[in-house]
């Protein structure tokens, strides 16, 4: 399998609460809890060492609560290779109803050092280099500047890797314009960078043209229950996922990302178009089912696999004006 390294500059503990109702104002009783170490970055590597990939964690941790963290890489097997620096994680609050609902209620970060920044790139230099691809996830810590993702996609560019990002706000309007190799945007993200709200398939397909004549190969649209439109050097396909009851749609954009990335590093006979979305579609609808990132070794994975649809797209019964 292959050598990954997935870059999170912000993590988080995330508190994860479900119950039936959410009331607000008023005491609520939750029927479970948990608080896991978390982040884009990270939840994107559980994932792929679980697909048997070797994979390497870094980014900025802060040390006053790096604990959960260390355990959580030990206990899935991730190289860490994180920089530490003074102050402690910020801790997300994810409040998941009964009938699918989610309020994410999410600290804004550590306070990074002047430096920090040019301490992770020397600890990159000579990781780059040792593998495959380079997955940049998550927001930024509050101070800073949205130009260093730009600048985290640049040297991993100039260093001949594939880089892919995952991002949203003012950090993706300057990690797109480093030209990262895929990009895996929900529909909220993909319409704010565009200025406009995308209503249906032909505005998400234009968007994503541009993206794509930019240099951007992989454009790849998470549109929750409605599933997926990929845009890829193979052609353009829309997934349907199957049927599932939704308990938690945390983790299900970062199980997606992972489940692409999985496919296009099966050897070239295996590495099927509609298969890979397939596959990634699927794990992403096994994650919505609990808490936390998307189990391949689900004893129903097949059955949710099966299940799932993917088409050219547009098809002849499926054309780009509908609304998604």
């Amino acid at each position: 399998m292959a050598r990954i390294m997935t870059i999170t500059l912000n993590p988080a503990l995330d508190l994860n609460a479900d119950l039936q109702t959410l009331t607000p104002g008023q005491v609520n009783r939750t029927t479970a809890t948990s608080l896991d170490a978390a982040g884009k970055g990270l939840n994107v590597a559980r994932v792929l060492a679980r697909l048997g990939h070797r994979v390497t964690v870094t980014g900025l941790l802060g040390e006053d609560n790096a604990a959960p963290f260390e355990r959580l890489f030990a206990d899935a097997g991730l190289d860490d290779s994180f920089v530490r620096i003074p102050g402690e994680n910020r801790i997300n609050i994810k409040i998941a109803e009964q009938g699918g609902r989610v309020t994410d209620l999410n600290g804004a970060g550590f306070q990074i050092p002047a430096d920090a920044l040019k301490c992770l790139e020397f600890r990159l230099a000579p990781l780059i280099p040792e593998h495959d691809v380079i997955v940049i996830g998550g927001s930024l810590p509050a101070n800073m500047p949205p130009s260093a993702v730009a600048e985290l996609v640049t040297m991993v560019r100039q260093a001949g890797k594939p880089v892919w990002l995952d991002t949203s706000g003012e950090a993706l309007v300057h990690g797109l314009a480093a030209t990262p190799d895929a990009i895996k945007p929900n529909l909220e993200e993909l319409s704010a960078w565009a200025g406009r709200a995308l209503t249906s398939r032909r505005e998400v397909a234009d968007v994503a043209a541009r993206l794509q004549a930019q240099g951007i190969t992989q454009v790849i649209v998470s549109l929750g229950p409605d599933g997926v439109l990929w845009f890829g050097p193979e052609g353009r396909y829309r997934s349907l996922p199957p049927p599932v009851s939704v308990l938690s749609t945390v983790c299900a954009g970062d199980t997606l990302l992972a489940g692409m990335l999985h496919g296009q590093l099966l050897p070239g006979e295996q590495r099927n178009p509609t298969q890979r979305l397939q596959f990634a579609t699927a794990l992403s609808a096994e994650c919505v089912r609990h808490a936390g990132v998307g189990d391949p070794a689900a004893p129903d994975f097949t059955t949710l696999l099966d299940n799932t649809r993917v088409y050219p797209w547009p098809g002849d019964n499926n054309h780009g004006e509908m609304p998604l």
